[in-house]
């Protein structure tokens, strides 16, 4: 290999060459951005799951970055990206190491409720984690109804899920590609955050990821989200667009034919035109049994009876995750302020209540969250944080492979969202913030040595990486000052992550046991606490 012009590595598929980057040491590393891993999902292979990439001769570049999967962008408002986007970026250290010291690799995989969100830099750059000996992938996936429509006749075999078969692919690729990048495809561990947690959880759980990867950290979401968990709708959809009494074959074809902006603008109108009690209609789903399935039994049935890959895990969430929901820009997009707790409970639930039941469901909660910007805490609560809960204390009754709890409650100038939705009036972490201490990225400054922010940034790679290495983040003989003990049935420890880190013992335990006598006897929640 030579990198004179730029590294480069040979894959099964041919040979690519990539950059050079600093990471925030100051020391080089390798980069092989835009990075193909299947086939593009044009034409026929819209709505399919994924096709094996082909070979190709020469050498390709693999110095700039892809394209994001069409989407509208959070922060710009417009409609960015393409519908030829399955790619990756990979970085390495420098030089690569050989086959006898292969590093741990962590695949990312990026969140966004299933319709946005991207592997790019801009947002999830590697330049704190690549201070550490590992591989890092960061992977696209179809979004949105290019990746997660169904249709129920069985003969078209659009059967949904293709954005998770897309993410079982890049999978594949890593795990027969990746030593030729100086990863180890032994010891291969999947993290995400939201939308990208739960895809986590949900490879957890599935037959097609067997014996692609050893560890799971999901970073607020798990498959026992409510919004984790998507629907069928595509006659919904034809209906919407008029073309409703198409065979099912001619609404396929239809769909086909559609230019991508047109599909997509047609999609996005659609999913604004549903009542907010639908909440969630993207994402995956439990598909009807077939060949490729990616899932056919729910998150639920799966964890309680023991049917799922048996790996060491790390989870969590943000002390505070829906204070974004108080900000305009997401008012906006979600408007859920104006109902109260308990008619956003029904919602979530999709069950009446009468006047008279929302009043004494309010009255319970105001008990145990008294203060009117407690509102947004009860979203935390009923979007991540009791999911988040639930799936540790289910883990770890069905599994011997340790289950590490933590909560983010740092507050520092890294928080993500908090810093770009300029959020002053409310105190704790919000909905990504914990990646601005994973990742840089365009908004926020890189931190000054010493501050809290460098020193926070640096306890979290630790963390992460520990628990990519050795499947443990506090080993015996770290630096951290601090043991992380794992989840139990009867000693629920979690790490608080603060401006330092603090083991305590049965998280959020008043609010539990409300939302536990609130949900009993309902049979989408009996499982939630």
């Amino acid at each position: 290999m030579s990198d004179i012009e730029g590294p480069v590595v040979e894959t099964e598929q041919g040979k690519l060459r990539g950059c050079i980057r600093k990471n925030f040491d100051d020391e080089e590393f390798y980069c092989f951005l835009g990075v193909k891993y299947a086939k593009a999902p044009l034409g026929d292979l819209r709505f399919q799951e994924p096709q094996p990439l082909e070979h190709w001769t020469g050498i390709r570049d693999a110095s700039q970055e892809g394209e994001p999967f069409i989407q509208k962008d959070f922060v710009a408002k417009s409609i960015v990206g393409s519908e030829d986007a399955l790619h990756l970026n990979i970085f390495t250290k420098k030089p690569i190491p050989d086959a006898s010291n292969l590093n741990p690799v962590m695949v990312w995989i990026h969140g966004g409720g299933y319709t946005e969100g991207r592997n790019s830099t801009s947002l999830y750059g590697p330049d704190y984690l690549m201070t550490e000996n590992i591989v890092l992938v960061s992977i696209n996936y179809r979004l949105g109804i290019l990746g997660f429509l169904c249709f129920e006749d069985p003969s078209l075999e659009i059967y949904g899920n293709a954005g998770m078969k897309d993410q079982v692919q890049a999978l594949k690729w890593i795990k027969k590609n990746i030593q030729n990048f100086g990863g180890n495809p032994n010891n291969i561990t999947i993290f995400g955050e939201s939308a990208g947690g739960s895809s986590v959880h949900y490879h957890m759980m599935s037959s097609l990821s067997e014996g692609l990867f050893h560890k799971a950290i999901m970073q607020s979401g798990t498959a026992t989200a409510f919004w984790a968990e998507g629907r069928t709708y595509a006659q919904e959809f034809m209906e919407f667009i008029g073309k409703g009494d198409l065979t099912k074959k001619e609404q396929l074809n239809y769909l086909r034919a559609l230019p991508i902006e047109e599909l997509f603008a047609s999609h996005y109108n659609f999913t604004n035109s549903l009542p907010i009690k639908s909440l969630k209609v993207v994402g995956p789903i439990v598909e009807e049994p077939n060949d490729g399935a990616f899932l056919t039994k729910s998150p639920f049935e799966n964890m309680i009876s023991g049917n799922y890959k048996k790996i060491p895990i790390l989870l969590g969430y943000n002390s505070n995750e829906c204070m974004i929901f108080s900000t305009e820009a997401i008012k906006h997009e979600i408007p859920m302020n104006e109902l109260s707790a308990a008619e956003m409970i029904s919602r979530i639930l999709n069950i009446q209540l009468i006047h008279q039941d929302i009043v004494k469901l309010d009255e319970k909660i105001k008990k145990v969250y008294p203060n009117p910007e407690d509102y947004y805490l009860i979203l935390s609560d009923l979007y991540f944080i009791m999911a988040v809960i639930s799936t540790a204390r289910l883990h770890s009754k069905t599994s011997n492979e340790p289950v590490f709890l933590y909560r983010m409650s740092l507050d520092a100038e890294l928080n993500l969202f908090k810093r770009i939705l300029k959020i002053d009036n409310f105190k704790g972490a919000a909905h990504v913030d914990d990646c601005g201490y994973l990742f840089t990225n365009d908004v926020l400054p890189r931190p000054k040595k010493d501050t809290l922010e460098d020193i926070s940034v640096r306890r979290f790679v630790k963390l992460w990486t520990n628990f990519a290495k050795y499947g443990n983040p506090t080993p015996e003989g770290n630096d951290l000052d601090i043991i992380w003990k794992p989840f139990e049935e009867i000693h629920e420890y979690f790490l608080d992550i603060d401006a330092n880190l603090v083991l305590g013992n049965k998280p959020e335990t008043e609010r539990i046991q409300l939302w536990k006598d609130i949900f009993q006897g309902n049979s989408r929640t009996a499982n939630l606490l």
